[in-house]
């Protein structure tokens, strides 16, 4: 369909510029900074002898690892549902996961994201140069700018594809037209309205038919765009992440980032492969977002390394880019896990009418956000 076609377009080019764009605003960092504000964190030297660097980099590479199985595998176990009857999108009990997971992104956003980028963008590397970013909340600006632009992004795709869609189905003209056009019916009485036409041998209705799929395609083009604008926000993050932890020099700081972002991309796998799998995109389309997903955070990690040595994390350009970009990626995550996750299944009819899902649905929203807050007591 040009539906599917459109769609899986505007995927692909939001999916693959936005680390090329990231990329392109990290390599300035990669220069010599004249800031004096240059905290160097001391490298603990084990007990045992060992080379730290060599330490660090078997930790790092680790990281990469641990980090692609735990997304790929969270990504991915939503997607084989029809394996998995459990984790069927339509099973009560992959209402409840998925609530934790949107707890997870909800946590994510407000207690490990926002707070860094309100850190970027008032550290004293910043305000001594200019006091303007201490006189002004640009993180929480930022934040609510990414949050309002992401509802337009939502508001002006859901309209585009609405549109084309409908307008495409107009053009062509359905069976009922055609047997409408046999029996001496205009085509525009039959717009907007359900015929009842009684034949000799037999009675159906017109336009019920249409409507109804109409309606599946609307709550489909929904479904499709809220999982390509989450994976834009998780991807935005993730990359930024995981620069953090390739540039990390201390065995300290590795650990606890190590397995609060495992943590972390396995729910938000299963959170966005769990609105993969219900816009039905095509096998190929599943699999280069799923992919996607599970290769944005090693990527930054690798990079994170590459960069490790001529990286300076407190220079006024690193702390500006890694600031605005944490900051866009909370308004993104909190705005998407809120509206689009959280109120798309709290609100529906299913859970509205089900107590007890309804009670486990909650209790596994405060579960998630509360196991992912917890952590930021170490990374």
């Amino acid at each position: 369909m040009n539906m599917n076609s459109q769609a899986c377009s505007s995927f692909t080019i939001f999916n693959f510029l936005c680390p090329c764009i990231i990329l392109v605003f990290m390599f300035p960092t990669m220069g010599s900074c004249s800031c004096t504000c240059d905290h160097t964190t001391q490298e603990i030297k084990p007990k045992d002898g060992s080379n730290p660097i060599e330490v660090i980099l078997h930790y790092k590479i680790m990281s990469i690892a641990s980090v692609l199985v735990a997304g790929g595998l969270g990504v991915s176990l939503p997607l084989v549902s029809k394996r998995i009857p459990a984790l069927n999108p339509q099973n009560d009990i992959f209402f409840m996961i998925k609530a934790f997971a949107a707890g997870v992104i909800l946590s994510t956003g407000f207690i490990h994201i926002l707070p860094d980028a309100f850190e970027s963008l008032n550290s004293p590397c910043l305000t001594q140069l200019d006091p303007m970013w201490g006189n002004f909340p640009f993180a929480a600006f930022v934040a609510m700018l990414a949050s309002i632009g992401t509802l337009m992004v939502d508001s002006f795709a859901s309209g585009y594809y609405h549109r084309q869609h409908f307008n495409i189905s107009k053009q062509v003209p359905t069976a009922d037209d055609e047997e409408m056009g046999d029996h001496g019916h205009g085509h525009d009485a039959h717009v907007g309205h359900i015929h009842v036409h009684t034949h000799a041998t037999h009675g159906h209705a017109h336009g019920s038919a249409n409507s109804s799929r109409g309606l599946v395609t609307s709550e489909l083009i929904r479904k499709r765009i809220i999982s390509q604008v989450l994976e834009i926000g998780i991807v935005v993050h993730s990359v930024i992440i995981g620069i953090s932890l390739g540039t990390a020099n201390s065995i300290d700081s590795i650990k606890p980032l190590l397995v609060a972002l495992s943590f972390h991309q396995f729910f938000e796998g299963m959170g966005l492969g769990g609105c993969i799998s219900q816009a039905k995109f095509e096998s190929r389309s599943t699999a280069i977002m799923a992919t996607f997903f599970s290769l944005t955070t090693p990527i930054g990690i690798a990079i994170g390394i590459g960069i490790s040595s001529v990286y300076k994390e407190n220079s006024p350009t690193s702390l500006i880019v890694e600031g605005v970009f944490n900051s866009a990626s909370a308004g993104i995550l909190i705005y998407m896990a809120l509206v689009d996750l959280l109120a798309a299944d709290f609100m529906s009819p299913k859970l509205q009418n089900n107590l007890k899902l309804q009670l486990g649905a909650n209790i596994s929203l405060l579960l998630g956000a509360g196991c992912m807050s917890l952590l930021a007591k170490w990374a």
